[in-house]
C-alpha cells in the first residue's frame, strides 16, 4: 500500500479539565477495543518497563487516564511552566513491532493549540493494512466522533489530504468523513456517497467502501466534487481562532 493513510479527528478551542478529557479518552478506548483485537492493549512511555512489554500498559480507567494527562501538560522551554490554555498531549501505542499509535492534544483554549486525536501506524504495518482495508475504520471513525465530539474527522491518505486542502483552517475530506451538526446543514451529496448519523452529533459521509488513492483520477474528482459542494454549503471554512485573552 503505497498511500499512507491516517484517522484524524480535530476540533477548535474547548477548555476542559484533565478529569473530562481522561473521560473522553477512556470511552474511545473502550469503543476502539470492540472494533479490533489490535486495539486491546496500549502501552506508554516511562522508565523501567519490562523488556518485553513494548512500554507501561495502559488501562482505560478515568483515574489513570487523568494521571497521564497531567504528565503531559504544555510548559515553556524557559522554567517549565506550565502553559494552561494549550491543555494537554499525549501518546500511546499498542505492540513492538508494526505498532499503531494515538497520538491526541485536548483541552486546548488558546489560539496555537488545536485540539485533535490522530491514530496512525508508525512504520510499515500489515495490521494497518488490514484494518485500512475493511470496515472496522468506519467503527474507529465512529468511535473518535463519538467520544471527542470534535468539528470533523476523516480517514484518508496524506496524499489526497495534500491534494485537495486549499488552506490550513478547514475541513479535510477523506473517502470516510465526519461532520458536526455544528458546522451547519448537509447538502445534497451525489452518489455513490452515503450518509449516515452519528447519533446525534454529526454525520458520517462514506465517499467508497474501499480506500481512495490520490493515483486514481475517479477517487480524485469524486472527492474534489463532495468538498467544493461542502464548500458551497459553508462546511469548509472554519472561522478564525480567538487569542484565549478575548
Amino acid at each position: 500500500m503505497q498511500d499512507k493513510y491516517y484517522v484524524g479527528a480535530y476540533w477548535g478551542a474547548r477548555q476542559e479539565t484533565a478529569l473530562e478529557c481522561a473521560r473522553r479518552f477512556e470511552l474511545l478506548l473502550h469503543m476502539l477495543a470492540r472494533c479490533d483485537p489490535a486495539f486491546g492493549q496500549w502501552y506508554r512511555a516511562g522508565r523501567g518497563f519490562p523488556r518485553e512489554l513494548p512500554g507501561w500498559p495502559v488501562r482505560p480507567e478515568m483515574k489513570e487516564l487523568e494521571s497521564l494527562l497531567l504528565k503531559g501538560k504544555h510548559r515553556t522551554d524557559a522554567g517549565r511552566k506550565v502553559i494552561e490554555e494549550m491543555g494537554f498531549s499525549q501518546m500511546v501505542w499498542n505492540a513492538k513491532k508494526e505498532a499503531l499509535m494515538i497520538h491526541f492534544s485536548c483541552g486546548g483554549y488558546s489560539w496555537g493549540g488545536p485540539n485533535s486525536c490522530v491514530l496512525s501506524p508508525i512504520g510499515k504495518s500489515a495490521v494497518w493494512e488490514r484494518l485500512v482495508r475493511s470496515p472496522v475504520l468506519t467503527e474507529v471513525l465512529t468511535s473518535m466522533a463519538t467520544a471527542w465530539d470534535p468539528d470533523f474527522a476523516m480517514a484518508s491518505s496524506s496524499d489526497m489530504v495534500d491534494l485537495m486542502e486549499k488552506g490550513e483552517l478547514e475541513v479535510r475530506v477523506g473517502w470516510l468523513t465526519y461532520l458536526s451538526r455544528r458546522l451547519g446543514r448537509l447538502p445534497p451529496l451525489p452518489a455513490p456517497v452515503r450518509i449516515e448519523p452519528v447519533g446525534t452529533l454529526g454525520w458520517l459521509l462514506v465517499l467508497s467502501p474501499e480506500p481512495m488513492t490520490a493515483s486514481n483520477p475517479e477517487h480524485v474528482a469524486l472527492t474534489a466534487r463532495v468538498r467544493e459542494l461542502l464548500d458551497r454549503a459553508g462546511l469548509i471554512q472554519r472561522p478564525q481562532p480567538k487569542p484565549a485573552s478575548e
